[in-house]
């Protein structure tokens, strides 16, 4: 990945795929399909869905969509939240990650402050599970994520893919359909019990969403990274 460029004081540096953009003190700056930053001119993106600007010497994120939602964390994962239509959430850390999908795409937008309020710890984790707040998965579990976002893994930077059916996402593992969505089951009743929202119930409750919402959540959340693309590799668990 670029290294980040100089950024003045009280500014907000916006990167995708490579690109950086810089918000100066007292600027608004766009995200969209015709934003300041034009992410693609895929049809089912807003033509403005995400706006930054300063309020009273705090940078905000607003979603100024109508229908999308965003997932937004803090660099390492730990402080995650689903920022819904009409929503605005004060940027407090140093580098803030933003993902969301449009159609059959995901997006992957971070967010770099000058003078965080924030100042963030590095996390450790254990051999053989990871752990996310009290949620911990198996090998095998982590392999169906990374199955999933593997298109978008496997890119430079942050970037964009198409996440796979679940017969493609099996057949990548060498796991028939039923194991893959036991544990695809399994995976998301951990999750939704940790109070993620939009993997179980309700009227969105398809299996493509709930796909699609796994993807942006462990892309979001630091669950798997480019580097856990060799546990695809690997003879999974029972």
């Amino acid at each position: 990945m670029e290294q980040a460029p100089e950024v003045d004081s009280g500014a907000v540096a916006v990167e995708y795929c490579g690109e950086w953009f810089t918000v100066p003190e007292g600027a608004q700056f766009t995200i969209g399909r015709e934003g300041d930053l034009s992410v693609d001119d895929n049809p089912f993106l807003h033509r403005k869905l995400l706006r930054i600007r300063a309020f009273e010497g705090i940078w905000l994120l607003e979603n100024v969509g109508a229908r999308l939602a965003v997932t937004v964390t803090d660099r390492a994962g730990r402080l995650q939240s689903w920022l819904a239509p009409g929503g605005r959430l004060p940027l407090v850390f140093g580098r803030t990650t933003v993902v969301f999908t449009a159609g059959p795409t995901t997006y992957e937008v971070a967010l770099h402050v000058a003078e965080p309020m924030f100042v963030e710890t590095q996390r450790t984790a254990g051999e053989g599970t990871t752990t996310i707040g009290d949620v911990t998965f198996t090998l095998s579990q982590r392999q169906l994520i990374v199955a999933l976002a593997e298109p978008l893994l496997a890119r430079e930077g942050s970037g964009m893919g198409e996440i796979p059916t679940s017969a493609k996402a099996a057949a990548r593992l060498g796991w028939n359909i039923t194991r893959f969505n036991r544990k695809l089951d399994n995976v998301c009743d951990k999750l939704d019990r940790a109070g993620v929202q939009g993997l179980r119930g309700g009227v969105r409750s398809y299996a493509t969403n709930r796909r699609i919402r796994l993807v942006e959540y462990a892309l979001a959340a630091r669950l798997v990274t480019r580097a856990d693309l060799a546990l695809l590799d690997l003879e999974a668990d029972e």
